[in-house]
């Protein structure tokens, strides 16, 4: 017996049922939402539509940020033929036969763009097969990966193809594309549920800038409940559970999380650090973005008193790339617990934000002419150079005296170094080159072999 199948009036079957996510994909180029840094008008594939040209790339971005549409849209606006395949399903024998379609259409005048997704799958013989037809320009490869190319894909491919890194959405990209998904969707529509400003906000703010997953978490929500219901970020909670745990409306207890992780380093305390950066982690929070803001801590709140704090929380980002989760969130947090042990100092931070206050607030002053670079012999003419005291020919490699600021500006002084760690003993060279400033003549320093400082010119 066989199944019963749905049929319209006309005896018609309805359109298979396809996921928000895949429904609200853009038509046109110009309906594209984010990755401005590539399609801005100062991009560099918005520079190749512009010619109406393409060549092989790979895109490399997180999920949900869009990689198979901009391919399709790239192909369908450079009226190209688009061929899609899966690097998980797919295998030599499936490029042989693509390639023989891309060779039919290049005969009647069409190119063809060949998308291959989850392209770090495909091992090095499968990817060593597109070499050949992308060099003798039978078709048009674009690849999209979630892994770092540099890893994953052969030199050769790497190569022959422009690896474009495409960003996770930020919460207002995504807000808006859930709003247009709400005002559009006809079948959305027809469910009839509303969402108010601050649970869209939310749902935009926990889909931590994956698209797929917003427009797909918000048709399940509004398949879940009775028509007319208006989802609060109460019941959103309620609803998704797990899912949106350690956020709030506005993303204010994500980013009062933060605040609490970074005042725990700053405060010394490694386990209240550890908490918070596994509260994070239990609520969805990206690492790497964690990871990233653990260099800040590192800048700001130890700075030179420990310089290794800085390489470590590179380093941790670095492992974090390159691994992923759960193994690389180790190594970010050994680099929170080392930040938070660490000698503290906030000078530099200070420093460079009351120096760029300055610079703000005052005059732009020509630079003295004993420091410009004269590396022609007019310029040298013109003074230029003339007067500068090259350090290493000066006693201890310092010119005591020298003014390596605008005249204007004599005195001017923002960084001042902690007693703690390594800026102890900086404070204390610093201290001591005062004292000779402070008692150096107005003499020149006569170097041992007369012309040399005149001869180091920096480019």
């Amino acid at each position: 017996m066989s199944r019963a199948t749905d049929t319209d009036l006309f005896g018609q079957q309805p359109p298979p049922y396809q996921p928000l996510a895949e429904r609200m994909r853009p038509h046109r180029i110009e309906d594209y939402l984010g990755q401005q840094h590539l399609l801005g008008p100062q991009g560099p594939i918005h520079q190749l539509l512009t010619h109406k040209t393409l060549h092989s790339m790979i895109f490399w971005g997180p999920p949900g940020t869009g990689k198979t549409t901009l391919a399709r849209l790239l192909a369908q606006a450079t009226d190209a033929e688009f061929i899609q395949i899966s690097a998980v399903m797919s295998g030599v024998k499936d490029i042989r036969e693509v390639v023989e379609r891309a060779r039919h259409a290049q005969q009647r005048g069409k190119m063809t763009v060949l998308f291959v997704d989850e392209v770090h799958r495909f091992n090095k013989s499968q990817q060593d097969a597109f070499l050949p037809h992308v060099e003798a320009g039978t078709l048009i490869f674009i690849g999209a990966t979630t892994e770092n190319p540099s890893f994953e894909l052969n030199r050769a491919l790497l190569s022959r193809a422009t690896v474009y890194r495409l960003n996770s959405f930020t919460a207002d990209e995504l807000l808006a594309v859930l709003q247009q998904a709400l005002a559009h969707d006809e079948q959305l529509a027809s469910v009839r549920t509303r969402f108010d400003n601050d649970a869209l906000a939310l749902l935009a703010q926990a889909a931590m800038g994956d698209a797929r997953r917003a427009l797909n978490t918000l048709e399940s929500v509004a398949l879940q409940l009775p028509a007319d219901q208006t989802v609060t970020p109460a019941l959103l909670a309620d609803l998704l559970g797990e899912q949106i745990k350690g956020f709030d409306k506005g993303g204010d207890v994500f980013y009062e999380q933060i605040s609490a992780l970074h005042k725990s380093v700053r405060g010394s305390d490694p386990d209240a650090a550890l908490y918070w950066f596994c509260r994070m982690l239990e609520g969805g929070a990206d690492p790497l973005y964690i990871a990233r803001r653990v260099v800040r801590m590192a800048s700001e709140e130890v700075g030179n008193a420990d310089p290794r704090a800085l390489q470590l929380a590179m380093n941790a980002w670095d492992a974090q790339t390159r691994l992923g989760s759960p193994e690389g969130e180790l190594a970010v947090a050994q680099a929170v617990v080392y930040i938070a042990c660490a000698a503290k100092s906030n000078a530099v931070y200070s420093a460079f934000n009351a120096m760029r206050d300055t610079v703000k607030n005052t005059p732009d002053y020509t630079v003295p002419m004993h420091l410009r670079n004269a590396p022609t012999t007019l310029m040298k003419d013109m003074g230029m150079g003339q007067g500068y005291r090259y350090a290493h020919d000066e006693p201890d490699a310092f010119a005591a005296g020298e003014n390596y600021f605008p005249p204007e500006m004599q005195e001017t002084r923002h960084y001042y170094p902690v007693d703690r760690g390594l800026e102890s003993k900086i404070a204390a060279k610093l201290a001591h080159l005062r004292r000779l400033n402070e008692t150096a003549t107005q003499k020149r320093y006569t170097p041992a072999h007369p012309g040399t400082a005149q001869d180091h010119q920096d480019d």
